[in-house]
């Protein structure tokens, strides 16, 4: 495994992670903004919990 390769793996690692957090955080900011118009906290949970689910199978669908 030659230099190039190894860092092209350890940038791909840290862009993995950072955009899980972003996308993480974009879907919190989303549900919070929409608690304050009346939807309950549990309802903001579950949906919250969904969209994260949708995220993961559709990059699963994104990696065959």
């Amino acid at each position: 495994m030659n230099a190039n390769q190894l860092i092209n793996m350890v940038v791909r690692m840290f862009l993995k992670k950072a955009l899980s957090r972003g996308v993480d955080a974009g879907i919190d900011r989303v549900t919070k903004r929409s608690g304050a118009r009346g939807n309950s906290p549990k309802q903001t949970k579950a949906q919250a919990q969904q969209a994260k689910r949708a995220i993961r199978m559709a990059r699963r669908a994104g990696r065959l």
